[in-house]
């Protein structure tokens, strides 16, 4: 069947390699790479016959990884490392470039290899490191995002790289032909900022009319590897042409849909692209060149990691976010697979150089979660010895803060809680990780701490010590009780409110001693009862009946009979007993120009006039002579049907010159 079965056969081993992998709670492509190396044609087997084919196809994951990045990440949300992606990239990539030319030089290598060798370690993997975030759920923080636009600054620079290193031996024919790529580029970015975003979204729009899922992700598929390929074309980046795509459609009203889409698309790819790079390893290769291997593996480990961290540090980046980069990206990435077979097809490369890096790369990449997973230990680590750091702050009092709230998350529930007790004039300030939040609530005027809420010097940094309330809106139960642990052991007297998802984390919280808990899908599904019996023809009074006895009910195993919330929900069910409700005056109705006593509105319907909304302005306890006008809202107390009476009232027309009742 030729690539068919060779596609079928790997499918299959991703799967089991995937299975395998989440059962030992390791990252997925560490399973994708084992079952690339167990079908291979380095294994015993040898099932897969042709892997230059798929290892074509595991191109198209690469392109569509980075086009699903461009949709995802904006121009805009990049612009806070915008200057360390554009300068402080170039600066990485020559240092580690000539880490690596002393390295080939104490191998023995001409310098000529030497500095291949260095530009192939000079990269990172934008898949291993993209996936190795979502795993560990920072996806969205400050590091990520400046890991991110380094990694897109690489990308870019991979360009110049192909049409330099091969022309070595001939210094001005390179740089000719360096000139010409970058006018390409150049010209290239221009067509889609001028053509692309203009006729891309258009596209799209004509898509999306005809309501079609098939059409849209063919459309989307299509945008993204067609754009690649007419970058192929151009003589530039497969992959960079995808991910320019993927950023002019960022920008328009399909990104999110377009982004859903292609999502598990890039993930089959994306799949096969691991087992590739898992094929290329030769076991028996491995253990001949075991030494080399480990001595290039922990040289670029400690080089790359030092370089990378030292460039964080030097453009302003502080706390977690150095270590973070340079245990995040000191990989090998995987385009030094696609520039090593340019330098081997050119002869600049070895082909037992070439092996050399490949084997180093690919356990790079299998060891960078473990390795990126010891950056929260060895900060923790490296704060115990060297004290505090001052974290980020903005809008915080200049008399600092007491007697506060404290609201932990920045999400929608957080950032609203926020904005409200802003608006009240109450003194409160949020703590986020998450950098696009933090930059939202910095321009909505929040006071607001940058940092780890589990961490004890972010809750100092918030003044928890001093806080009179602490709010969690965290939805994650183990990030949650970390939170509550570290405030309880700084402020043992802050009130905590925490947030469960479900009656599951609700009696969970309980457990462990928490007294207030709020539970945002009970709060939503009462709004929804609300609503619903409001649209079936209930009465005010019977709504709130039922959705204080369903509120209570839920929370009161929690709160008890005695705590201040049970009296709120008391006392609004009691107040609901009352029906207060409106009752608008029509215009022409009998009693425009009339006062309360000379209606008998009391005697008459049985319910009483507390209030008049006029023009905006609420007249409370009004006086019954003063006269009635149209337009006016009559707030009432009374049952449904005095209510019901006092409506017929209000929309009767007068008749000759005498109300007729």
């Amino acid at each position: 069947m030729g690539i068919a079965a060779d596609l079928a056969i790997v499918i299959v081993a991703g799967l089991v390699g995937g299975l395998v992998a989440q059962a030992a709670r390791q990252p997925l492509i560490l399973g994708y790479i084992l079952a690339g190396v167990l079908v291979g044609p380095h294994s015993v087997g040898r099932a897969v016959t042709n892997t230059h084919d798929i290892e074509l196809l595991a191109e198209i994951g690469v392109a569509l990884l980075l086009f699903a990045l461009g949709l995802e990440f904006s121009l805009k949300q990049l612009q806070p490392v915008r200057r360390i992606a554009l300068i402080g990239t170039p600066i990485q990539m020559v240092l580690t470039i000539l880490v690596g030319t002393a390295l080939g030089q104490l191998f023995g290598w001409p310098w000529v290899t030497s500095l291949w060798l260095g530009a192939l370690i000079s990269l990172s993997s934008t898949m291993v490191l993209l996936k190795t975030l979502m795993a560990q759920g920072r996806m969205g923080t400050l590091s990520s995002r400046v890991m991110i636009g380094i990694l897109i600054a690489q990308d870019l620079i991979v360009v110049p790289l192909m049409i330099l290193l091969p022309a070595l031996s001939d210094p001005e024919a390179g740089l000719r032909a360096l000139a010409v790529a970058t006018g390409k580029a150049i010209l290239f970015l221009a067509l889609m900022i001028v053509g692309g975003t203009r006729l891309l979204p258009r596209l799209m729009q004509v898509i999306a009319v005809r309501q079609s899922r098939e059409l849209f992700l063919l459309a989307i598929t299509a945008i993204g590897l067609g754009v690649g390929y007419a970058t192929y074309l151009f003589g530039l980046s497969f992959a960079f042409g995808a991910f320019v795509a993927g950023l002019v459609l960022s920008e328009s009203d399909y990104a999110h849909q377009a982004l859903s889409d292609i999502i598990p698309l890039r993930d089959v790819f994306g799949m096969l692209f691991f087992a590739s790079v898992g094929m290329l390893i030769d076991p028996r290769l491995l253990l001949a060149t075991g030494g080399q291997v480990l001595v290039l593996l922990l040289t670029i480990l400690v080089a790359k990691s030092a370089i990378l961290g030292g460039l964080a540090y030097a453009f302003g980046y502080r706390n977690v976010v150095p270590l973070a980069v340079g245990l995040g990206l000191w990989q090998i990435g995987e385009f030094a697979f696609v520039l090593g077979r340019v330098g081997l097809s050119s002869g600049a490369l070895s082909a037992e150089a070439f092996t050399l890096v490949l084997n180093t790369a690919v356990l790079s990449m299998v060891l960078t979660p473990a390795i990126s997973g010891l950056t929260t230990p060895i900060y923790a680590w490296w704060r115990r010895r060297s004290g505090r750091e001052p974290f980020q702050t903005i809008n915080l009092p200049t008399g600092g803060l007491h007697d506060h709230v404290v609201i932990v998350g920045g999400g929608r529930v957080g950032r609203f809680t926020a904005q409200f007790l802003q608006r009240l004039t109450l003194p409160a300030v949020l703590i986020e990780l998450d950098y696009r939040r933090f930059d939202q609530a910095r321009e909505a005027g929040s006071a607001v701490v940058f940092g780890d809420a589990t961490q004890e010097v972010v809750l100092e940094a918030a003044s928890v010590g001093k806080a009179r309330l602490v709010l969690v809106t965290v939805p994650i139960i183990s990030v949650t009780e970390a939170i509550i642990e570290q405030v309880r052991r700084i402020n043992p007297a802050a009130r905590i409110v925490a947030r469960a998802e479900g009656a599951e984390q609700l009696r969970h919280l309980q457990a462990r001693g928490l007294a207030e808990v709020v539970q945002p899908e009970l709060e939503a599904g009462l709004e929804m009862v609300r609503q619903s019996l409001l649209h079936m023809d209930y009465g005010v009074t019977e709504v709130h009946r039922v959705s204080a006895q369903l509120r209570q009910e839920m929370y009161a195993p929690l709160f008890g009979d005695d705590s201040d919330y049970q009296k709120l929900v008391q006392l609004g069910a009691a107040g609901q007993l009352f029906d207060f409700s409106w009752v608008e005056v029509a215009v022409g109705s009998a009693m425009d120009g009339r006062s309360i006593a000379d209606l008998a509105i009391r005697t008459r319907t049985g319910a009483t006039v507390v209030g008049i909304l006029r023009d905006g302005q609420m007249i409370t306890n009004p006086d019954p002579f003063a006269p009635i006008g149209a337009a006016d809202l009559l707030a009432i107390a009374g049952t449904a049907d005095q209510r019901r009476a006092l409506e017929a009232l209000a929309a009767r027309e007068v008749v000759g010159s005498s109300p007729k009742f």
